[in-house]
């Protein structure tokens, strides 16, 4: 099965269950962000990339110009382990992680979340990649992707246990809408996924696709098409 047919399956029973008013408020905020054209102010294939030096889940840190001078690098933003689109997502690209690494990349994901609950996340999917807690989403923010949950849908989180400032560690409600960019080792996009809805993400196919391009690039004399 597809990441897509997942996401379309699960989105399917919630919509069918959900009480009207939060179907409700849920369609008003996704056309409110929708509106405010934050993905056209997002970074896009071609541009070069915001250096981040983040803290893993471990207690290391992670920095994008060390991954790169190793290879490719797979950024992916989420919202955080409360959101179960983050979690089907977060175990295709774990699915995807051998491929990756055979075409010499390195892959990590990046959430506004605490350091503690990106390991619970990572344990509860079992990532073998590192997660990497974006603090304040002053990353996000670089990239373009960040914005602030409307005040209609923070009590129906809460009710659901998805409250952003438990998770995260502040009182600001800032998310980033799901995007994924693969990077080659100069620091500029060659694919980048980007959409304000969160319950769309990147196939892990497109991922190796544009990694394999990479690949036969480096080791022959033919550019990918």
């Amino acid at each position: 099965m597809t990441l897509k047919a997942e996401l379309d399956a699960f989105r399917s029973e919630f919509m069918s269950n959900a009480p009207p008013q939060v179907r409700e408020a849920m369609t008003s905020a996704d056309v409110e962000l929708a509106a405010s054209g934050i993905s056209r102010r997002a970074v896009k294939a071609g541009n070069r990339v915001p250096e981040f030096r983040l803290p893993d889940a471990r207690g290391g840190q992670v920095r994008l110009r060390e991954l790169l001078a190793k290879g490719p690098v797979v950024v992916s933003f989420y919202r955080g382990g409360w959101c179960p689109y983050c979690n089907l997502e977060l175990r295709a690209l774990q699915n995807a992680l051998p491929a990756i690494k055979l075409l010499g990349a390195e892959l990590v994901a990046i959430s506004p979340q605490s350091p503690d609950e990106n390991l619970s996340t990572a344990e509860k999917n079992a990532l073998a990649f590192p997660v990497l807690s974006d603090d304040g989403s002053a990353t996000a923010k670089a990239y373009g992707i960040a914005f602030s949950l409307g005040e209609e849908l923070r009590p129906i989180y809460k009710r659901f246990g998805h409250a952003s400032p438990d998770k995260n560690g502040d009182d600001s409600w800032v998310l980033p809408i799901p995007a994924t960019y693969v990077i080659e080792t100069t620091g500029t996009v060659v694919l980048a996924f980007v959409d304000v809805d969160y319950r769309n993400r990147l196939e892990p196919a497109e991922i190796i696709s544009a990694l394999g391009c990479l690949y036969k690039e480096r080791n022959s004399s033919s550019a990918c098409a």
